[in-house]
């Protein structure tokens, strides 16, 4: 199972953006030499913290790192122009060198919907369109393209990606519906950080029967995110991150439509939290029963110290990456 971490761009208004960059430059740089298999990226606009954006962000990263490969979890595709985003993501798969890997979503925020004159239905047209799109550009295809965004006939890119076909396309979602369209359009779901054992294993099934229905691959990646913290026994664990995860939950509260959440429920269930034994016990469980090919690990938490990042990165490299993914540097250097 390949281990990835989720980086925090989000910073308290008051603070300096700049000096908070630095601190995601040094967890990108300690989650390389740690044996992380990549760093992700997520997106919202008009948010209440300051927000910077992953698409100029993942080609900083890709300057500075060499190995981890660079993506988002996820992009808020349908508030974008399609071929300026194809053109944005085959750009970054070239500074990259071949190691970006892009997420898309629907969104869930009605503000930034409004904000960009995406009616709110709309915005799953576009999903679904923006996926063939996608694909079509990046195979070097002539398309003729039109939709609310607008029309382009004879549509074609001159710059290609590094990786052929294009840097993988995952989808994420939360609800049945949105797992459904995923599989109709072929993408690995990106598993989002809510939902226990057993609710995931029903929702990997209908995707999993949706796909066979389809006559596409089950043999494909199955990534997922889940919130993390590595302590010396269970209870150290989760007295630690408590307090991070009722700050930040408290603040998505603020905005609109956030999601409610069982603080107590989701630590004992969803998350990743606990001894090494115990988390590594878990991944393994993940991989095992639920075929989870890998796990974007979010330990990086709004209003959390930049040591506390860099101490939870060089554990998990220690004492989980060791054990449950140990040559990813020769993985990758073999791919």
């Amino acid at each position: 199972m390949r281990i990835s971490c989720f980086l925090s761009a989000q910073f308290d208004p008051s603070a300096s953006a700049v000096d908070g960059i630095d601190g995601v430059l040094a967890q990108a740089a300690a989650a390389e030499a740690a044996g992380f298999h990549a760093v992700y990226l997520g997106h919202h606009y008009l948010a209440r913290s300051a927000f910077v954006q992953p698409i100029p962000l993942a080609g900083y990263l890709a300057r500075a790192t060499s190995r981890v490969r660079i993506g988002f979890g996820v992009l808020l595709a349908p508030l974008l122009n399609p071929v300026a985003l194809a053109e944005d993501l085959a750009s970054l798969d070239v500074l990259s060198g071949g190691r970006l890997t892009v997420g898309i979503g629907a969104g869930y925020r009605k503000r930034e919907t409004t904000a960009f004159g995406v009616a709110w239905d709309d915005r799953l047209r576009r999903l679904r369109e923006y996926v063939p799109t996608l694909r079509s550009l990046w195979n070097g295809e002539t398309v003729d393209l039109a939709g609310s965004w607008g029309e382009v006939p004879g549509a074609s890119l001159a710059l290609r990606p590094v990786q052929p076909g294009g840097p993988p396309l995952w989808i994420g979602a939360f609800a049945e519906p949105a797992i459904r369209r995923a599989a109709r359009l072929d993408a690995p779901w990106l598993i989002g950080p809510k939902g226990n054992d057993a609710e995931l294993a029903r929702l990997l099934g209908i995707y999993r029967a949706d796909l066979v229905e389809r006559g596409f691959a089950l043999d494909r990646e199955y990534p997922m995110t889940r919130e993390a913290y590595l302590g010396d026994s269970y209870a150290a664990a989760v007295a630690a991150v408590r307090p991070h995860l009722q700050r930040q939950y408290a603040g998505y509260k603020s905005w609109d439509d956030a999601q409610s959440l069982d603080l107590d429920r989701y630590l004992a269930e969803d998350c990743l939290v606990g001894s090494a034994d115990e988390i590594v016990d878990k991944l393994r469980r993940w991989e095992t029963d639920l075929g989870i090919t890998e796990v974007s690990l979010r330990h990086q938490f709004v209003g959390a110290g930049q040591d506390e990042a860099m101490e939870q990165l060089a554990r998990f490299g220690a004492e989980v990456i060791a054990r449950v993914d140990p040559a990813p540097t020769a993985r990758e250097v073999s791919r």
